[in-house]
């Protein structure tokens, strides 16, 4: 025991001072050095590659309906779907990314491989937009109505979504290693660095929001005035520029290695309580198979988890058969606590996922129709320059770019004082304030496409395009909360050598909510198609739809999503502590203040935050 605490003291202190076992390497493999490797300058290189690798898939995905529509000349509701199912397949592949980064490659490497990947799909699609051969006839959409516009098929479309589908395949596995590999440049059981990682998620979401305003005014303004090639162009160069940001900080990265297959734990113990499902457990937790005394501290590195009662069907995946024999059983049909528990907290956190995906439906939105809606505005701000209704999404991170900052050096300190968690907000409730905010997005986007829609047929008026800016705002503050929160709250469980990959479950969240977005307009519009009027998003004009109704119809599904949201926080945080932040104190009673661990929660904090 003492060979093992010292070995874990010169692998994770600096001084004296004990912060648990470190498993991380440099670039040749070597044990980190605290002194040399991680931290917030290792970090840093790492949100370079986020930033332009947002600014370069952004400004693709939020003016690509526009491409497609007028380029391409798909109708309005098949463009809607081409984009939604694109970001869609982008966050759904996420999962491929993390289950790489974690089972073989690392997250280094993961981001270094499909980096290229992502680029070769620009760069494709840069091509595809400057040969004419490569596209229809050039035809006016908005003229025709569509009716006398060929359509992309055959070899133009392959080419097309080919191109789109690599840039889908690169940036889903790129992305949720760069927000893993950043994480782990911190050592959760060093305070100091606690309170670091907290500043890095609130960073990459100003990274973001930056890449997010350069691509939604300079990347769409220069797609919009010198061609969507050039635009792709654009987009290829800031890929690459990423790129050699990852590669220039390799010296200074701390890696974990990666650590076979992560998803054949997880087989076993269903597998096992499958088999074992006629067993009794015993009434003794101390009895089953790897059982550790809960009292026991134990740490993020060394991945030792405590025995709970939540999820206690799975516990018989650990129950030793004695049948006289010292045969061992094999790894299918006994799983250690530890195993199990890591399951445990697997299945418990994925109702706190589900509840983002109408969250996620609404950004669908944004991205589509709400593009289409700036288009049938008045977009003019001076006798010479219009502005892109795609760049109205460079609104909120606007707002955000100077509120983040404030949010994590003023507000975050301040807040800490009353709840005693390390980031401020405990991220569950930081959460749930962002999904009830995003009702108020729909909301204003239904009163103003009503007030647009009535202008523009009653009284022949074209509205100015910064009436549609609020639900963009409104939004923009919704995600800061929503998204930050929930990456937080995913990466801090307790999960050993699995962060990407539970990264990566976040954003599927994007992509179940891109799907359910696509599937929503296929219903309402078969549910609608009866009236005299058509559907309400059947036709090409704006001015005909009634996409203020369906805004409506969002605004009620994004409320009752809030109050189903309520109902899985307040399980998660009533249940037994699962997580490694939990068992710290740093999440404290998040929708029970009047629990009596709050109070221990405080006094752990407090000894543990300087």
């Amino acid at each position: 025991m003492d060979i093992e605490m010292e070995g874990r003291r010169q692998n994770g202190t600096k001084g004296d001072t004990f912060y648990g076992e470190d498993s991380t390497v440099d670039w040749r493999g070597k044990p980190s050095n605290p002194n040399k490797h991680g931290g917030m300058r290792a970090a840093a290189f790492v949100l370079g590659l986020q930033t332009f690798e947002i600014m370069a898939i952004a400004a693709v995905a939020n003016n690509l309906i526009t491409y497609v529509i007028n380029e391409m000349h798909y109708s309005l509701s098949q463009a809607a779907n081409i984009v939604t199912n694109f970001v869609g397949t982008v966050f759904l592949l996420t999962l491929l990314g993390g289950y790489l980064s974690d089972s073989f490659l690392g997250s280094f490497w993961t981001m270094l491989i499909f980096g290229f990947v992502e680029l070769s799909g620009f760069i494709l699609l840069s091509v595809q937009a400057h040969i004419p051969q490569l596209k229809p006839p050039k035809c006016n959409m908005l003229v025709t109505n569509g009716a006398l516009c060929e359509e992309a098929k055959g070899f133009k479309a392959l080419i097309f979504f080919a191109a789109l589908y690599l840039v889908a395949l690169g940036s889903g596995c790129v992305k949720p290693n760069m927000i893993a590999h950043g994480g782990d440049q911190f050592n959760q059981n060093n305070p100091k660095q606690l309170k670091m990682l907290s500043t890095y998620f609130n960073g990459a979401y100003f990274a973001f929001s930056m890449g997010e305003l350069v691509a939604l005014t300079v990347l769409v303004w220069v797609q919009t005035h010198s061609g969507m090639d050039v635009g792709f162009g654009v987009s290829a160069a800031a890929m690459a520029m990423g790129l050699i940001c990852l590669v220039y900080g390799t010296v200074y990265y701390r890696n974990k290695p990666p650590q076979g297959s992560i998803i054949t734990p997880i087989a076993q113990v269903f597998v096992a309580a499958i088999l074992k499902r006629k067993q009794v457990c015993p009434s003794n937790p101390q009895m089953l198979h790897g059982s550790q005394n809960n009292s026991v501290s134990m740490d993020t590195d060394s991945g030792s988890l405590p025995h709970t009662q939540r999820l206690s069907f799975l516990d018989k995946a650990c129950i030793k058969v004695e049948d006289g024999s010292n045969i061992k059983e094999s790894p299918w049909r006994l799983c250690t606590v530890n195993q199990v528990e890591q399951v445990k907290i697997l299945i418990s956190v994925l109702p706190i996922f589900a509840c983002t995906i109408v969250f996620n439906t609404v950004l669908a939105q944004l991205q589509t129709f709400s593009v289409q809606q700036g288009s049938a505005m008045n977009t003019q701000l001076t006798k010479s320059f219009h502005i892109p209704p795609a760049s109205l999404q460079a609104i909120p991170y606007i707002i955000l770019i100077i509120l983040v900052p404030l949010y994590d050096t003023f507000f975050i300190p301040f807040a800490r004082k009353f709840t005693g968690h390390v980031s401020g907000i405990p991220p569950l409730q930081r959460i749930g304030l962002g999904l009830f905010l995003v009702t108020f997005s729909m909301v204003s986007a239904a009163l103003m496409e009503k007030k647009r829609r009535d202008s523009a047929v009653h009284s022949k008026e074209i509205i100015s395009i910064f009436w549609i800016a609020p639900q963009f705002l409104i939004f923009g503050l919704s995600e800061m909360l929503t998204a930050v929160g929930l990456i937080e709250f995913f990466y801090k469980q307790s999960l050993k050598g699995m962060q990407a990959f539970l990264t990566a479950v976040t954003y599927c969240s994007y992509s179940f909510g891109f799907y359910l977005s696509s599937l929503l307009v296929s219903l309402v519009n078969k549910i609608t198609s009866s009236s005299s009027n058509g559907g309400w998003l059947s036709d090409n004009d704006l001015n005909k739809d009634r996409l203020d109704l369906f805004y409506w119809t969002l605004a009620v599904l994004s409320f009752l999503n809030f109050i189903h949201y309520l109902f899985w926080a307040r399980w998660h945080s009533l249940s037994p502590s699962l997580s490694t932040s939990e068992r710290n104190g740093t999440h404290g009673m998040e929708f029970n203040q009047h629990d009596h661990h709050f109070s221990t929660s405080k006094r752990i904090e407090a000894e543990s935050i300087p």
